[in-house]
Formats: C-alpha cells, sequence, structure tokens
C-alpha cells in the first residue's frame, strides 16, 4: 500500500515538474517567418581530364578483347582524374629510422568520391599501344544535379510578429 502511494507521488511530482518546465519555455517565444532564397555561383568551371591505359598489357584471349579492356581501364582513369581534381587526393606517409639511417620509407595515396555529369569527349588509340579517353565535367552542370536534390538556400528575409 505504501509502495503503490509513493509511485503515484511520484508520477504525479513528474506531471508537474514537466508541466512548470514546458509552461516557462513557452515565455517569450516569438514567432517568425523565414523567406529563403537558392544561392548560385558567380562562374561555373569546365574540368577536363585525360585516362591512358596499354593496350597490349591487358588480360584477353584476342587483340580486339584487349582493345576492349584498354578502352574500359583508360575510362577509369580518367574518371579517377576527375575525382582527383574534384575532392582531392589522401595521402599518406610513413618513415622509419634505425641508427640515424632512414630504414624504410611509404608513401600511399588514394582518392574517393562521386562523379555525376561527366562526358566523353573523345575516346581513340595512340600509336599501337595506348588507348586514351578524354572527359570534361560541366560544374554548371553538376551545380543542377545538386540542385534537384539538395537545394540549397539562404535567408533571404525573416518577419518576426
Amino acid at each position: 500500500m505504501y509502495l503503490r502511494k509513493l509511485k503515484k507521488s511520484k508520477v504525479i511530482i513528474q506531471a508537474a515538474v514537466l508541466g512548470i518546465v514546458l509552461g516557462a519555455g513557452g515565455c517569450g517565444i516569438v514567432d517568425k517567418h523565414v523567406e529563403w532564397e537558392t544561392v548560385e555561383p558567380d562562374s561555373y568551371p569546365v574540368l577536363k581530364a585525360v585516362g591512358y591505359a596499354p593496350i597490349s598489357s591487358q588480360q584477353g584471349d584476342n587483340d580486339s578483347v584487349k582493345l576492349i579492356m584498354a578502352m574500359k581501364a583508360s575510362k577509369l582513369d580518367a574518371y579517377r582524374e576527375l575525382t582527383e581534381q574534384v575532392y582531392g587526393q589522401k595521402i599518406e606517409g610513413s618513415q622509419s629510422v634505425s641508427g640515424l639511417v632512414v630504414d624504410s620509407e611509404n608513401l600511399r595515396s588514394s582518392v574517393e568520391g562521386i562523379i555525376r555529369g561527366a562526358e566523353v569527349v573523345k575516346a581513340y588509340p595512340v600509336g599501337e599501344d595506348t588507348y586514351v579517353t578524354e572527359l570534361s565535367l560541366d560544374m554548371q552542370q553538376v551545380y543542377n544535379i545538386y540542385l534537384s536534390t539538395a537545394k540549397p538556400r539562404r535567408v533571404k528575409d525573416v518577419k518576426y510578429y
């Protein structure tokens, strides 16, 4: 019996505290209307990238398969270069010294990102053993793709009531 009264009074006290907090927190609140506008850059660059791949080094049963594989590899290399331009490159390095002499030195590079809106400008063989792909990325098209998903904006006007 005593435990029921204690639990009941505890619930009443919690409800009272919650009511006081909510009531006091509501004092002084002003309603407002915020008007937003989209933000657009002044100019848009066009990025270009070139990817290369050796044809004879590709895996394949015949020259046609090796050529197709080189086409794909050169396109991926061009996309990697575009990704470096847009997102940058992560560089990790380490060096160990033993007896005041450099023992080993390691350098590692990686790039990661998503490229949307790139166009193949040209794809062609150079000489007898290299395939080249040229890509172009119009940042205005990237911005338009971005707008369709993110809708960036800034405060245009605020009216308080």
